[in-house]
């Protein structure tokens, strides 16, 4: 049976497989597929309440900050990564709330962690 395909516009054969299709990507490492469970998705929400959904670089003016009380484009750091400690991937005291901007900072090095780890026990202590 002949189909029009929704990825090139041709016509071609119902069991055809175009090439123009998008390739799903694959979740091989293990901390590709912990960042899909539900148990992440819980922590990663704990820990902005923990942070008041802010950035918590934003909010103590630092590395350029435009917005000091950002709350866009909010991703929760890991500042010792899940490859490299698997067994930190929940642990408070490894996480915080950084906006996109800050986030690639934070994981280019730009930004230490030392500093992050200093954030980190500050949001900790606050509790």
């Amino acid at each position: 049976m002949l189909k029009s395909c929704q990825y090139c516009g041709k016509i071609h054969d119902s069991k055809f497989i175009c090439s123009q299709k998008p390739q799903r990507k694959k979740y091989n490492t293990e901390a590709d597929k912990f960042r899909w469970t539900s148990i992440w998705q819980k922590k990663r929400e704990e820990i902005k309440q923990r942070d008041l959904y802010l950035c918590q670089i934003c909010i103590r003016d630092l590395y350029n900050t435009v917005t000091k009380y950002n709350t866009e484009d909010l991703e929760v750091h890991h500042n010792i990564s899940i490859n490299e400690d698997y067994n930190k991937r929940l642990d408070n005291n490894n996480l915080l709330t950084v906006c996109h901007y800050h986030h690639e900072m934070c994981e280019s090095g730009e930004i230490s962690r030392r500093e992050v780890q200093q954030i980190i026990n500050e949001q900790e202590n606050k509790r």
